[in-house]
């Protein structure tokens, strides 16, 4: 809030007075301590104010609670952990964020809808999916990049395999233990200051003494609760039973003059009932999915037809440039299925998180090694995260050195969108620096900008190798002009997996750079997370690593947190650390060597079919390599997008489609993939070419061809009427070992306008699927 300009004012809401100076208000349903509060009334006074209204709100609680929506917010969020994902030590976890239909194409992205293919069937698809950072860059407002995607199928699947009915069963199951748990307060006069509560009880003891007796009984019982001064929360979930109940009783039976209670003893005693206006009466998850696969075998023949329907590693190699889609081994994902890094909490006490600790403070170690720099935050939940945070850390110390002013960052024509939106959301300027014609920074023009800004000059944005697929030659000159001229260096380490072994970006002369651990150092993309930016700095900003008011992490003079847990996504970085322990010194090392080997094995293959744009001095290029799609639209009417989908029909995933270059394909192999798949993937790429030199012939008709109307389904070849002036067998078939493997795409191309123009929930009502 900070950098931008906005004010903070942090209370008890039914004591703050809103005024029309206010344009937002943040309540929590359930709040922190467990309350539930009827805002109806505060919300009409905030819309009467104009001032809009977001509820960070319990899923699980909704299912009994009076949703937000009916209570006139304008945005809900919140975790969707809850739901059947793990603790894991703070993360990873997906989080939701919803809003009114009239904020709705203000959302900054990954947002699922619904649209229809070329044969007008449904598809869905990333509706409005070019992120406003790659339209608008430094008017961004957002930097979102990474979404927690598998945790959000995680929790998806869960509601779906519970549907309304279970999740309601569920939540009233923890709510009734909670009942008969306030009920046993109340046997052993323990004050209990909640009076609406779902699954959260806060207990008011007397004294420091009584709060350090519970503690230690709590301990000697195994349970954590959770201290503020004199006020112990409690909160349970479904996996807790009557007998826990009984043990929380238990412990607080320590205190003086207070008895062991029995369940049976309290069925006299009144319970708390949920106020009328709180308690939930409209329906929701009532779309078939929600409301069909309750037993195990229906549900994993649901999410195996849903499996099948993916292009993953499993099939063929992914070429995404700039993602670095290498082998997630099993050997490493192995720990991250372990109960005893699953299940702990990320608050909970450090005797009892050593595991973690050990495992953390090897990978800080390493990563620091490995970077060139003094020290790293792991806290970060994705590279975006990362920019922003290294930005921040950035921002500080020009704020600790008296350079309040500091506050202009270069950035080259070339860099990845989210550079310029992280920049503007850590309140900096951005100014943009001019490529020259090999894809490298303009020397001249970075000089010339950095001399004009030089008393506003906060930092310099680069990318290494860059996002063109070459390394910058002057990358140390580029450095110490920004350093001549009062600016920090931020490396964007999205390419640190051409680097390993070889340079480092503290040897470059970077002061900070992030790291994409769900690229480098093989935690799985997960279909878009989770991620893992963390990131490195030197000896000048270590001090000012972010931090966390419940936890002792950070630099001494930390930066807010960024993320709501001490070490970001803990539970995925057992993978991280059990890559870069097997693999050693020696074996990054070599990985680096292959990624480039085999970006140059395709570039020699395929430059003689393709313009390769940009290469070094020396004609090779880095780990990756962007071909030239562009004269093709001249010559054939063929366009980037039409390449990218007849690849489908080849087996293989599209690589990054007109990024940072439009028109173009860039290609990232990886060293995962052996030679075998090398050639498959440019022998598909040869194909298509001389499927693209037939229409500039004259022998493949420049509307109706094999490119236009891909990809190819099989409802579409197995269609009786087949009216196209090329055979199904080309269409379908056109490398003879598709005959024996062969992805079929659930859908034929999607039309991405129609989607956008016609944004709905993915959830259709149930009278859409009336007979």
């Amino acid at each position: 809030s900070v950098p931008q300009g906005i004010k903070l004012e942090i209370g008890d809401h039914k004591k703050f007075e809103l005024t029309n100076k206010c344009f937002g208000v943040l309540v929590q349903y359930p709040a922190a301590y467990g309350e539930i509060y009827d805002y109806t009334e505060y919300i009409k006074q905030a819309k009467a104010l104009g001032i809009y209204s977001v509820f960070a709100a319990d899923l699980l609680a909704l299912t009994m609670l009076t949703p937000p929506g009916e209570l006139g917010a304008d945005v809900v969020v919140g975790s969707t952990q809850r739901f059947g994902v793990p603790m894991g030590f703070g993360g990873p976890h997906a989080a939701y964020f919803a809003v009114n239909e009239e904020l709705k194409r203000f959302m900054p992205g990954r947002i699922i809808g619904a649209s229809i293919d070329a044969d007008g069937n449904p598809a869905y698809r990333m509706a409005l999916q070019t992120r406003e950072q790659h339209i608008r860059r430094e008017s961004a407002t957002s930097n979102i990049c990474t979404s927690q995607v598998l945790l959000a199928i995680m929790a998806g699947m869960y509601a779906v395999y519970h549907g309304p009915k279970g999740l309601r069963e569920i939540a009233g199951r923890i709510n009734n233990l909670t009942s008969i748990l306030n009920k046993g307060f109340k046997k052993i006069d323990v004050v209990q200051l909640n009076n609406n509560f779902f699954d959260t009880l806060c207990v008011q003891l007397n004294t420091k003494e009584e709060i350090e007796a519970v503690r230690k009984s709590a301990i000697k019982e195994k349970m954590n609760f959770y201290y503020d001064d004199l006020k112990i929360c409690i909160s349970l979930d479904e996996t807790k039973t009557i007998k826990d109940v009984e043990k929380i009783l238990k412990v607080f039976s320590v205190l003086p003059g207070k008895e062991k209670v029995k369940i049976a003893d309290l069925k006299s005693i009144e319970g708390n009932v949920l106020e009328e206006s709180l308690q939930r009466k409209s329906s929701y998850l009532q779309a078939k999915v929600f409301n069909r696969y309750h037993s195990e075998m229906e549900m994993m023949r649901y999410l195996k037809n849903l499996e099948r329907k993916d292009l993953s590693l499993t099939g063929s190699m992914i070429p995404l440039g700039s993602c670095t889609m290498k082998l997630n081994a099993a050997t490493e994902m192995l720990g991250i299925t372990w109960d005893e890094f699953t299940g702990i909490h990320p608050f909970a006490p450090v005797e009892q998180t050593t595991g973690y600790a050990e495992i953390i403070n090897d990978l800080e170690t390493w990563l620091a090694s490995i970077t060139g720099f003094n020290a790293v935050s792991l806290q970060p939940n994705s590279g975006a995260q990362g920019e922003y945070t290294g930005l921040m850390v950035i921002r500080q110390y020009h704020i600790e050195h008296n350079n309040v002013n500091r506050n202009v960052v270069l950035i080259p024509s070339s860099a990845h969108g989210t550079n310029p939106a992280s920049a503007v959301m850590a309140g900096m300027k951005v100014v943009v620096v001019a490529c020259d014609s090999n894809g490298n920074i303009d020397v001249t023009d970075l000089k010339k900008k950095a001399e004009e800004n030089k008393e506003n000059l906060a930092a310099l944005m680069i990318t290494y190798p860059s996002t063109h697929g070459v390394f910058e030659e002057e990358v140390k000159l580029i450095c110490e002009i920004v350093h001549e001229n009062g600016g920090l260096v931020y490396m964007d380490g999205a390419n640190l997996n051409a680097q390993l072994g070889f340079t480092s970006p503290g040897e470059i002369g970077a002061d900070v750079c992030h790291l994409n651990l769900h690229k480098t150092f093989a935690i799985p993309h997960g279909g878009g997370g989770p991620g893992v930016g963390p990131i490195a700095v030197n000896e000048k900003l270590k001090d000012y690593l972010p931090g966390h008011p419940l936890k002792n992490v950070g630099g001494v003079k930390a930066i807010t947190p960024v993320s709501a847990a001490p070490y970001g996504s803990a539970n995925v970085l057992i993978i991280s650390h059990s890559y870069i322990k097997m693999m050693g010194r020696e074996g990054l090392k070599q990985a680096t060597e292959f990624a480039i080997l085999n970006a140059n094995y395709i570039k020699s293959r395929l430059e003689s079919y393709y313009k390769v744009l940009y290469t070094g001095k020396n004609g090779r290029v880095a780990h990756e390599l962007i071909f030239d799609f562009r004269p093709f639209k001249a010559t054939a009417g063929i366009e980037v997008e039409d390449v990218a989908k007849r690849l489908m029909d080849y087996g293989f995933h599209a690589p990054t489609v007109s990024f940072p270059v439009a028109g173009t394909l860039m290609v990232e192999p990886t060293e995962s993939e052996s030679k075998e798949e090398l050639d498959r993937f440019c022998d598909a790429m040869i194909l298509i070419k001389k499927e693209i030199e037939e229409i500039e012939q004259g022998t493949a008709d420049k509307v109706d061809n094999v490119l236009k109307n891909a990809p190819h389904t099989d409802k579409s070849i197995a269609a009786e009427d087949w009216k196209h002036p090329y055979s199904r067998e080309k269409a379908a078939f056109p490398m003879k070992s598709l005959l024996t493997s062969k992805f079929w795409p659930a859908v034929r191309r999607i039309n991405n306008a129609y989607g956008d123009r016609n944004l709905v929930c993915t959830c259709n009502p149930v009278s859409d699927y009336a007979e």
